[in-house]
């Protein structure tokens, strides 16, 4: 293992030791005389450093993805961005658009709806923290951003994995459009979304967007009676306000509301033989079938205040309100083996206050202070055994009462509950600077300090016959609330050389820090309720960022050495089902991405990626076993893309275009005691659309596709084998494909 690090290592410097010699040489010849600089017009500018910056020119390792890729790509989830960012993966335990997601082996492996992950999630600025304010989001946006590595010298919220920032279209001044898009695909779906941009005067626009979507289920139940799971039923409305009140000072005020009640997903149960007999994997028979419901509201304010010609005062103020609840069929079978109700209610409130400086000088800041307090209800309930064919019928009088239950010895019969608030509390003051040594190194660095504080009042825990009567209190209830306060200061510090105008290279160490976490899964025994200790990841990187050939090609690359504290885990007992909230003391990753884009001609963009990890466990013990030397979860060894852009006709007639994307990831395991059985193993998924524009550019029809292979694969897997005869696994999403067609005004 040592060897191969090394290796590793060795491999990494003689790759940037050659980099930087030939970029000298590039230098040199530009200094006498090359040609002058080109404008690319496929520059994306895009806002990680809390400035408008070339993606060329930011010294992290972002991947961006733009509004109109997402389009016309039918990219409709957040997801389906693990396809297109190399080292992201997720886990869907919860459900579709809840996302779980990994970044460079980094992962929250916990399905609880209380929880906050390692990777956070933005929407226009604005930290979104639990399930319930994730709600419809992919709409109407300018691009995605995905930041690797720890965040908190320039972001709202401290986290150890990266950031997913989703940022919206912007309203415009002076300007009267829009657009909308109709589209049909089979599961009988349809699609309609679209924007309204008005100017109200001269110094202020409004901008509305919204999308709806309907489609049956793709997971067929055989159960008569019973509807499909897995459909789409759903839309999102963002109005968004820009005022300009007078020279140097804006503000943009947004309101928006999501709405999701689709019949719920399946899971699919293993051993197939015993779990689903005659079944094929497009179906189920499942009992239970209630709609999954979803529900957000939010308001942010952004202000934007010049202080003087070099500094100015940007503040973020919002507040969101969410609720998710859904029944979760988890034996996946017609039988009331095991069924699982979730509620999560939850509201929060954040500021986010900074300066940001604009010297004419070397030296440039930025200097703020954050504030979030985020209150979560949560309430989940094991019901076991619920009816005769499943075993409930513990006394044999051929019914499933409370007797049943109180006769248990195993939990038949049973319902087994819990509630609690829990109310977390976030503050913290942060700065980022740099200096420029010379004119190719700059010299950049930043601090943060946290202060995280939570507690679990009204923790009740319940045995619940079939009736609903309570039967008994299987937890009692703490004197004094689970409770946690810590500080933590954290920060980084890089060196930047620009070898050229268009080659950058870059050297950073930071550290991240993740509050504790309180286990939701306190059900049977007081040893489960417990609290996390705190994450923490030093992160060793260098990267280089470079156009070549009149910046006809672009390759982004970076290499990452971590090492990773206290992973906070769930781990379920696989004969209980009893489930514990642990720490993994001690593991380290390595790795490295590279991002490739060529325009050979004016006709033809052709697009790479690859995300290599090496994530291995180095001290840890989970149910009495050793786990040292074994993978981290949603941590696949390897991760690439390929895909181009290409016109096929640009006439009279309109332009026709066509794209494709092929997608790989290895084999991965999702549980860190890598049962053998439950890995999934390496897929490739083929995605790809047709375009025809009109000569004008008002008119649009595109023909599009997603996993085209219609492969199929597991997004997440529990072990239940021992204790309740299955495993647990979430399918991924059959073929689909369809018709768009828009139109701009």
């Amino acid at each position: 293992m040592m060897k191969r690090l090394v290796s590793a290592k060795k491999l990494l410097v003689s790759t940037t030791a050659i980099l930087a010699v030939g970029l000298s040489g590039q230098a040199n010849a530009q200094e006498q005389g090359a040609e002058p600089e080109l404008q690319d017009p496929n520059e994306i500018i895009v806002t990680a450093n809390k400035r408008s910056e070339n993606l060329q020119n930011v010294s992290i390792s972002v991947s961006a993805v733009t509004g109109d890729s997402l389009e016309k790509g039918r990219t409709t989830q957040v997801d389906e961005l693990v396809s297109k960012v190399p080292n992201l993966q997720l886990t869907s335990t919860v459900g579709d658009n809840t996302p779980i997601f990994a970044l460079r082996g980094v992962s929250l492996n916990d399905f609880s709806l209380n929880q906050s992950g390692p990777v956070a999630t933005y929407y226009d600025e604005v930290y979104k923290g639990n399930f319930a304010f994730y709600g419809v989001a992919l709409f109407d946006l300018d691009r995605v951003e995905v930041l690797r590595g720890p965040q908190g010298t320039l972001y709202g919220k401290n986290t150890t994995g990266g950031a997913v920032n989703l940022i919206s279209r912007a309203p415009k001044l002076g300007e009267t459009s829009g657009y909308v898009n109709a589209g049909y695909g089979n599961y009988n779906r349809f699609d309609v979304n679209g924007a309204l941009n008005v100017p109200i005067g001269q110094n202020a626009a409004l901008r509305v967007a919204g999308t709806y979507s309907k489609a049956d289920g793709w997971f067929k139940n055989v159960v008569p009676g019973q509807p499909d799971l897995g459909g789409v039923s759903e839309y999102g409305i963002r109005g968004a306000l820009y005022v300009e009140p007078s020279d140097g000072v804006n503000f943009t005020l947004r309101a928006s509301t999501s709405y999701q009640n689709p019949r719920n997903y399946g899971i699919f149960a293993e051993p197939a033989a015993v779990n689903r007999p005659g079944l094929s994997d497009r179906q189920i028979a499942a009992n239970e079938t209630s709609r999954r419901r979803a529900r957000t509201y939010s308001i942010a304010l952004t202000g934007n205040f010049d202080l003087t010609d070099s500094l100015s005062l940007t503040s973020v103020s919002s507040w969101d309100k969410g609720n998710l609840s859904f029944i979760e069929d988890t034996d996946g079978q017609s039988i009331a083996l095991l069924e699982i109700p979730y509620v999560d209610r939850a509201s929060q409130v954040a500021q986010d206050l900074r300066i940001t400086s604009d010297f004419g000088g070397p030296f440039n800041f930025i200097l703020g202070g954050y504030y979030n307090r985020e209150k979560v209800f949560n309430a989940s309930t094991f019901k076991i055994a619920q009816d005769v064919a499943s075993g409930g019928d513990v006394d044999g009088d051929g019914f499933v009462t409370d007797a049943d239950c109180a006769a248990t010895t195993a939990g038949e019969a049973c319902q087994f509950g819990n509630r609690f608030d829990q109310i977390k509390k976030s503050f913290a003051i942060y700065t980022d600077a740099s200096f420029e040594l010379t004119d190719r190194f700059k010299l950049k660095g930043g601090l943060r300090f946290t202060r995280d504080t939570g507690s679990q009042p009204n923790f009740i825990a319940e045995q619940i016959g079939p009736s609903g009567a309570v039967l008994g209190i299987t937890i009692p209830t703490p004197a004094t609330p689970l409770s946690y306060k810590i500080s933590n200061l954290s920060g980084k510090i890089g060196l930047d050389f620009q070898a050229t105008p268009d080659n950058l290279l870059y050297v950073t160490y930071s550290r991240g820090f993740r509050a504790p976490s309180f286990n939701a899964q306190a059900f049977f025994d007081p040893s489960e309720l417990n609290v996390a200790a705190a994450e923490k990841v030093d992160s060793f990187e260098i990267g280089s960022k470079n156009k070549f050939a009149d910046r006809t090609i672009t390759l982004n690359m970076a290499g990452f050495y971590y090492k990773y504290r206290n992973q906070q885990f769930i781990n379920v007992d696989p004969v209980t089902a009893a489930q514990t909230l642990l720490n993994i003391p001690k593991s380290r990753i390595w790795g490295g991405e590279a991002e490739l884009t060529a325009r050979p001609s004016d006709a033809i963009t052709l697009r790479g990626s690859l995300g290599f990890l090496n994530a291995k466990i180095q001290q840890g013990t989970v149910s009495g076993a050793n786990v040292a030397g074994n993978k981290l979860t949603n941590a696949p060894s390897l991760t690439a893309n390929a895909g181009f852009d290409a016109t096929l006709y640009d006439g009279n007639i309109g332009k026709f275009t066509a794209s494709g994307d092929l997608a790989y990831t290895s084999s991965q395991f999702f549980d860190v005691v890598n049962t053998p059985r439950l890995e999934q193993g390496g897929y490739a998924l083929l995605s790809g659309h047709l375009d025809w524009t009109s000569e004008s550019g008002q008119y649009s029809l595109t023909l599009w596709g997603k996993n085209l292979t219609n492969k199929f694969y597991f997004t997440s897997r529990v072990d239940l084998l021992a204790g309740f005869g299955f495993d647990y696994n979430h399918r991924s999403t059959p073929r689909t494909y369809g018709i768009t067609a828009g139109a701009k005004f």
